[in-house]
C-alpha cells in the first residue's frame, strides 16, 4: 500500500493529543507521588509519545527503553512477541509504567507485562495513547489511555507505516480507497 495514494482523515489532532498528554500527566503525577517511578518506553512506537508524556509528568521519573517486534512492516500483528531489546536496569524497587503507541490484541503489552513482572518491580501498569478494545485476543485494559478509537490502520504521532509517517504530529487513519 502506498499512502501517498489513499485517503486519510485526522483521528486524533495535535491540539486533542496535547491536552491528553497534560490530562495523563496530571493523573499519574497524582498516582505515582511519594513513589519511585521507573516509566519504560516500548521502541519503536511509542517515542514520541512517551517523550510528551515524561514532560507533563510532575514527580521524579527513571526512564528506560525496551524493543519488541509484532509487526514488521505490515499493518496487522503477527501474534509472536519478540523481546528485541530488554531494559537494562533492575526493576526492583521501582513502581513501572510501561508506555506504548497503541494496544490493539494485547499481546505485545500482556507479554511485556509479564516479562517485566519476573523482574520483581513494586508495582507495574500500562500506558497507551490509543486502545483499540474491539481487536483484543487477551483480557488487559490499559491502566492509563489517551484515546479508545475504533478499529482502524492509524500513522502519525510515532506510528509508523513502513518505518514512516512517525513525524507526523497527529494520529491519522488511511483507507483503501483511491484520491
Amino acid at each position: 500500500m502506498n499512502i501517498e495514494t489513499k485517503k486519510w482523515e485526522v483521528l486524533c489532532s495535535e491540539e486533542q493529543i496535547s491536552a491528553k498528554l497534560k490530562e495523563l500527566g496530571a493523573q499519574i503525577s497524582k498516582d505515582y507521588e511519594g513513589k519511585n517511578l521507573m516509566v519504560i518506553s516500548l521502541l519503536k512506537g511509542s517515542f514520541i509519545f512517551c517523550a510528551d508524556l515524561v514532560r507533563n509528568i510532575t514527580v521524579p521519573v527513571k526512564i528506560e527503553f525496551m524493543t519488541t517486534s509484532s509487526y514488521g512492516h505490515g499493518e496487522e500483528s503477527s501474534g509472536k512477541i519478540n523481546v528485541v531489546a530488554d531494559v537494562s536496569a533492575s526493576l526492583e524497587g521501582y513502581d513501572v509504567l510501561v508506555v506504548d503507541d497503541i494496544t490493539d490484541t494485547a499481546l505485545t503489552m500482556s507479554h511485556v507485562m509479564a516479562h517485566l513482572k519476573a523482574k520483581n518491580p513494586a508495582s507495574i501498569k500500562s500506558c497507551v495513547l490509543l486502545d483499540k478494545p474491539s481487536r483484543r485476543k487477551v483480557e488487559l485494559v490499559p491502566d492509563y489511555c489517551g484515546f479508545s478509537i475504533e478499529d482502524k490502520f492509524v500513522v502519525g504521532y510515532g506510528l509508523n507505516f513502513g518505518d514512516y509517517y512517525r513525524n507526523i504530529p497527529y494520529v491519522f487513519n488511511v483507507t483503501n480507497e483511491d484520491r
